[in-house]
This record gives structure tokens, C-alpha cells and sequence, in this order.
């Protein structure tokens, strides 16, 4: 995937974003995404790929000062128009080279982003570079499973999936690899479709 290609892909995608994927079983998995996470007014938090803005409505965002990027213009108007009277920071900026000094956020939440852009890896460093020592790390994704190879059906369609904007097939496992001296695992759970779909909650360690 290329950045190039997303922008054109997400063009598309963004009349009709909500619809799928923020509806039905997405919704649900969207619900538990800040579960058990206890925001403190004026935290800051920075949403990478906010998309639409779909998960900005399931945390406080009134008290709390929310900075939301995303590559896509089309996809961050969506998410400009819902939230046109907040006081939340829209960016358009790539994931992948983020614009911020270390540390900066209490916060970083990576919403179905890491399985998008072309380099995982990179993204998720950016990630853990501007978050704050002892902040934490949100990162909700469909991934392949940990020590098992992508089923015939995956394999086959990988590609065509890709062309859509989107990669089944990326590990977090090693996406994650060299952060794991500076990030420690909270906790791991599938939340959709068995273990696709995974919330996985990361606290910075330095």
C-alpha cells in the first residue's frame, strides 16, 4: 500500500465510512475501546488516523484537549464537520512522520490505522516516540494471529483487500518489535470476530 493510493482509496471511503464501520459489530468493539481507562481533565490525547472522528464520542472529549490527525483531507473533514464547535486540533499529517515534539501526550490512540499505512512499524514508533513516559498507548486493529499462519481464504484475498485501503495480514507482534524495551503490554483481547480484531492497551516505560 501507498500513501498515494489511501488518499484515493479513503476519497471514496469517507461518504460512506460511518455506515460500515462504525455500525453493527464495529460499533460494539468501538464501545469497550476506553473501557477501564480513567481520563483526568486537560489529559492531552492524540488520535492517529481519527478517520471520521468515530471514536472521538466514546471518551470525555470536552474536558480533555484531543488532537486528531489523518492523512486523508476527505476523511478529516468528515471528522471537522461532526465536531465543527470542539475545541479538538484537526491535522492533516502522515502517521508515519508525525509533527510532534517527544513526550508530548498523555494519550496516543491508533484506531484501525497500523493496518493501513504502508509501514506499520514506523507508525507505531511514531506512536510511542510522542507519548509520554508512563502515558498510555490504544491501539484497536484487525491483525493476523500470533504463531499462526493466514488461512487459504486470507491468503487468497489479502491482495484484493489491500486494493481496498487495508491489509489483512499485518502482525502486531512485529509491528511492535522495537518498541518492546520502551512499551510495557497491559493487556491483549480480541474484541471482534474472534481474535481479528484486537484492543491492546501499552503503557510507555521510557
Amino acid at each position: 500500500m501507498r500513501n498515494s493510493w489511501n488518499k484515493v482509496i479513503y476519497k471514496g471511503w469517507a461518504p460512506i465510512y460511518d455506515a460500515i464501520f462504525n455500525a453493527g459489530p464495529f460499533s460494539k468493539a468501538r464501545d469497550e475501546l476506553f473501557k477501564g481507562i480513567h481520563f483526568k481533565p486537560g489529559d492531552k490525547v492524540l488520535f492517529v488516523g481519527v478517520g471520521t472522528g468515530a471514536d472521538i464520542d466514546r471518551l470525555p472529549h470536552e474536558h480533555l484537549e484531543i488532537t486528531a490527525i489523518d492523512y486523508s483531507e476527505d476523511m478529516l473533514q468528515k471528522a471537522k464537520d461532526k465536531y465543527r464547535n470542539s475545541k479538538i486540533t484537526f491535522l492533516q499529517m502522515d502517521a508515519q512522520q508525525l509533527d510532534f515534539t517527544d513526550g508530548v501526550f498523555d494519550y496516543v490512540v491508533g484506531s484501525l490505522i497500523l493496518s493501513v499505512v504502508p509501514n506499520g512499524r514506523k507508525a507505531f514508533g511514531e506512536m510511542v516516540r510522542v507519548c509520554r513516559k508512563d502515558g498510555l498507548v490504544l491501539v484497536f486493529d484487525k491483525f493476523a494471529e500470533p504463531g499462526k499462519n493466514l488461512s487459504i481464504f486470507k491468503k487468497a484475498i489479502r491482495h484484493v483487500i489491500k486494493v481496498l485501503g487495508t491489509d489483512i495480514g499485518v502482525s502486531f507482534e512485529k509491528i511492535c518489535e522495537t518498541q518492546k524495551t520502551n512499551v510495557r503490554l497491559i493487556s491483549d483481547e480480541g474484541v471482534m470476530f474472534g481474535n481479528m480484531y484486537r484492543r491492546i492497551l501499552l503503557e510507555k516505560d521510557c
